[in-house]
């Protein structure tokens, strides 16, 4: 796979090698399907006028790919995630203020309606804990929504009392009772993930289409801990709600298993209960008599997971394996029309591949090439497929695709989205592991590489540890670096998914071991190339990229610089402080009676072996991987004399996700490899 070079002599820069550029590009996240096929609605974010925030709008996409993309909302506090109705009319979510309400002194998001015949948006739905999803059933038009209620409040008026109750009194305590407390970024509790029934809502001609909705408390038993609630759907009939509900596993542990609600009655009965497995992502055949969903084998110390996909009788709850044998990890499944197959997602060789199964059995059919895909919608009339397709060498774009044509691989439909070209080429790339493991890499080349000019080198280490280099990042996008005239190596060691059960376990509680081994491989083959200066490298990576960086710090030198952002240092320390410190012991085992792993592959136990200048990054609001893995990385790190810089986001957390923060840090990056890997003086940014 290669992109298209411009030719040596042309000089035009491109929105990689101007950063506010870059970081103003518009994006796709998302993508829906009306009922009648004829329009696609995406959200598009872009930059504010002041250029500090993004905004999300609304568009619609032509399915047939003939009209352009025209833009259907517009507001200061931006739309998302939208829906069709069946009457054709789009539901979103919004901040944007009531214009039939008194304003809110702290605005939430409500549920809104655009009428299928255009005109002015209406809201549909509030609670004080704002709408934070929703759910419509195919059928009949039903509406399920998620809101964060606190204990006892579901009726509004007793939810919004002990809100302001809680603020008067100045209390931001929250006293938890199980574990976890945390997820990602924001505390577990006071208020909990609620699933309100909506029913069908009025016309926007009907009377009384402007009077609040009466909503009905689906879980009125939820309490924290609890997940954010928002794996659900609806039956075609909009009469059984399936939804993934968190419960104990062990003392500390949390599991999913499925549940039914009778939407009419608030009835609930459990419908897949495994405890050797997290069983989630399920959604109804079109007749509504089954489900699919997905089934994770939780990991052991010996085990790492596994996935596959089950079929699910809605009346009597047996289920019968759809992927037995698959060696891929199936996610995101959805029925065809006819009920008859169903298409999935899995990594696969460096892609993140859609896949065809017949619900009667057989093997999986892959039915695209390259490329990266999701926010999968099938056609009710089994006339297309869309999706959303990226790729390393391309952001997010929807394109239409045939239900059953093996290998595809489709052109884009049109939108606002346009990246002209990119400053550089993509390459595959592959290397034998020390074990005789393939390693499968993505190699970009900047424009101009060559034997007679051949460019500095940066090793670029994926997240996870369980996905793979794939598909399009703004996070981590090797592009900005290529503009700089830096070749980057994208590769998928042990423990990356995609390449087989076998593949993930040779790097399993073992991180230091085949995961670093097969990075080395990878960058010895890529350093084997005439465009590449092996003099010239550096190695970075976020998460357990970042982890990656720190062990590779502490196990050679060969790189003139290391990058480390929201990495693991110290195991044990990070285990225990963690959002989900159940999933990690898992693998890693309990630390004070099997320390063997974290003593052998924890890097802070060899800082006194660095000698690589190194670049700290961390989020404080990071609570998946805690700012003490940086402040202790940091200290050691000064302690030692190792030259070093940390880089600290106050209110930033595993992501950076605001646009001045994300500019600073490709800004410092950029400024950190100038220095030490081309021998340039150092330039502090101009912000910092």
């Amino acid at each position: 796979m290669s992109t298209s070079a411009p030719a040596p002599d042309d000089p035009a820069p491109t929105p990689f090698h101007r950063l506010a550029d870059f970081v103003a590009l518009p994006r796709i996240g998302g993508l829906a399907l009306s009922p009648d096929g004829t329009r696609l609605a995406v959200p598009l974010q872009t930059l504010d006028r002041e250029g500090k925030k993004w905004q999300t709008a609304l568009w619609e996409i032509d399915p047939q790919g003939v009209r352009p993309a025209r833009r259907l909302t517009r507001s200061t506090p931006g739309e998302s995630a939208p829906a069709w109705a069946p009457d054709g009319s789009l539901l979103f979510t919004s901040a944007r203020p009531d214009p039939g309400a008194e304003p809110a002194a702290e605005p939430r998001p409500a549920l809104w309606r655009l009428p299928a015949d255009g005109g002015e948006a209406r809201p549909v739905l509030a609670r004080p804990g704002g709408i934070a999803g929703f759910a419509v059933a195919a059928g009949s038009g039903d509406v399920v929504v998620v809101s964060a209620t606190i204990a006892g409040g579901s009726a509004p008026d007793a939810d919004e009392e002990r809100r302001k109750a809680r603020t008067d009194a100045g209390v931001s305590a929250i006293l938890h009772e199980a574990y976890p407390v945390r997820y990602w970024d924001h505390d577990l509790g006071p208020a909990v993930p609620h699933l309100f029934w909506a029913g069908q809502l009025p016309a926007d001609e009907q009377p009384g289409a402007e009077q609040p909705l009466e909503l009905r408390d689906l879980t009125p038993d939820a309490a924290p801990p609890n997940g954010s609630g928002d794996d659900v759907d609806l039956s075609p009939d909009g009469t059984l709600l399936v939804r993934a509900e968190e419960v104990p596993d062990g003392p500390a542990g949390r599991r999913t298993r499925l549940v039914l609600v009778g939407t009419g009655s608030g009835e609930t009965r459990v419908l897949v209960d495994d405890p050797l497995a997290d069983v989630h992502g399920a959604v109804f055949s079109p007749d509504g008599s089954r489900l699919v969903c997905v089934r994770e084998a939780m990991s052991s110390y010996a085990d790492p997971p596994d996935y596959t996909l089950l079929v699910v009788d809605v009346a009597d709850g047996t289920a019968r394996d759809l992927t037995p044998g698959f060696d891929r990890w199936p996610s995101a499944p959805q029925f065809s029309a006819d009920g008859t197959a169903v298409y999935f997602l899995a990594d696969d060789d460096g892609r993140h591949a859609l896949f065809r199964v017949p619900l009667d059995g057989g093997e999986p059919l892959r039915l695209t090439a390259d490329g990266a895909y999701s926010d999968l919608q099938v056609a009710r009339d089994g006339s297309a497929l869309y999706a959303l397709r990226s790729a390393v060498d391309s952001p997010s774009l929807p394109v239409r695709l045939d239900p059953a044509t093996p290998m595809q691989d489709p052109a884009p439909l049109p939108t606002p989205v346009a990246v002209d070209r990119l400053p550089g080429t993509l390459h595959e790339l592959d290397a034998t592991a020390a074990d005789g493991a393939r390693v499968q890499s993505w190699l970009v080349l900047p424009e101009g590489a060559s034997a007679e000019s051949p460019a500095p080198l940066v090793l670029w280490i994926h997240g996870g540890p369980l996905m793979s280099w794939n598909s399009w990042s703004w996070r981590w996008c090797p592009w900005v670096l290529a503009a700089q005239g830096y070749a980057v190596l994208l590769p998928n060691p042990a423990l990356s998914q995609g390449f087989g059960q076998e593949f993930v376990r040779r790097g399993w509680g073992e991180w230091g071991d085949a995961p670093y081994t097969d990075l080395m491989a990878a960058v010895d083959a890529a350093e084997q190339r005439p465009e590449i200066d092996e003099a010239r490298t550096a190695a970075m990576g976020g998460s357990f990229g970042g982890y990656m960086a720190n062990w590779v710090a502490t196990q050679t030198d060969r790189f003139r610089a290391i990058v480390t952002h929201a990495s693991l240092w110290n195991l044990e320390q990070f285990t225990g402080t963690t959002d989900a410190a159940y999933y990690w012991e898992k693998e890693w085992g309990d630390p004070f009676t099997e320390p063997r792993r974290y003593e052998q592959n924890s890097p802070h136990r060899y800082v006194d072996q660095i000698r690589t200048p190194v670049l700290v990054i961390h989020g404080d609001k990071d609570y998946r991987v805690p700012i003490g893995e940086a402040l202790a990385l940091w200290y050691g790190l000064q302690k030692r004399g190792v030259p070093s810089k940390f880089l600290y986001f106050p209110d930033e957390n595993h992501w950076v996700l605001t646009p001045g923060n994300s500019r600073v840090w490709y800004e410092t990056v950029l400024a950190f490899l100038a220095e030490h890997v081309l021998g340039q003086e150092w330039r502090r940014p101009e912000l910092l």
